[in-house]
């Protein structure tokens, strides 16, 4: 679904990703874990296409996204606000994203009642610019917006920040329904793992730029995952 090769991005001459080779198949919901600075939000821009790769290559169904923007045709995404339009209604938004990915006004209205839950009664009919939303209610209408259209590829930075604990819980059970009813390949970042671990099929930290961890999840590679960023205690024997 997504191939990465010898992706290196450098800033003044650093190195702030590193990445020789990486695949991600398709219907993987790939959980992306790491501290803050680790790279996760640099790899989905170059996945993206909103920054350019110092060298290496980035092919998302067979299409270098350097080279055409076709993979925009099956590729929803939300890394920040920057991404919403903040002057417009809810409504209008997802009426603007919908034209852009040939969704009937039928079909969004049937679309967006299945998220009425996770709205929570805070998002539509509120006639309120996104602009003067929660941070938390921003990101609902941004994660909503990158569903629209059902796209095959969705990419989301950091869903879970700003969300409440039972936003939280919905968002979790949404992606996971999602994948499974429309096989989509989800690539989700957070800097905590509770969430993230819920969530993934497969798991994968990153550290100073360069995958560290590379593993399916499973009970025990949760486990091996946990330790990694759990401080060292050290022992004073005196």
């Amino acid at each position: 679904m997504i191939q990465i090769q010898n992706l290196i991005k450098a800033y003044n001459k650093e190195i702030v990703l590193n990445i020789p080779e990486l695949t991600i198949n398709r219907g993987e919901i790939f959980g992306l874990v790491g501290n803050n600075g680790a790279g996760k939000t640099t790899l989905f821009n170059l996945v993206l296409d909103l920054i350019t790769a110092s060298k290496g290559e980035i092919i998302s169904k067979g299409i270098h996204v350097r080279e055409s923007e076709d993979w925009k045709d099956f590729t929803g995404a939300f890394i920040d606000e920057t991404f919403l339009i903040g002057y417009l209604t809810a409504e209008e938004y997802f009426g603007f994203i919908a034209g852009l990915r040939r969704v009937s006004k039928t079909e969004t209205g049937d679309f967006l009642n299945g998220f009425a839950d996770f709205f929570n009664g805070e998002i539509t009919g509120k006639k309120k610019f996104i602009r003067d939303f929660s941070k938390g209610n921003q990101k609902k209408v941004g994660i909503v917006a990158a569903l629209m259209g059902k796209p095959e590829i969705v990419v989301l930075d950091e869903p879970f920040a700003n969300l409440d604990p039972s936003s939280q819980y919905k968002l979790r059970k949404l992606i996971k329904d999602f994948a499974a009813e429309n096989g989509t390949t989800f690539l989700i970042s957070d800097h905590t793992l509770d969430n993230i671990a819920d969530v993934s099929t497969r798991l994968i930290i990153l550290e100073k730029g360069k995958i560290v961890r590379d593993v399916p999840k499973t009970e025990t590679t949760l486990q091996e995952v946990e330790a990694f960023f759990k401080p060292v205690v050290e022992v004073d024997l005196f």
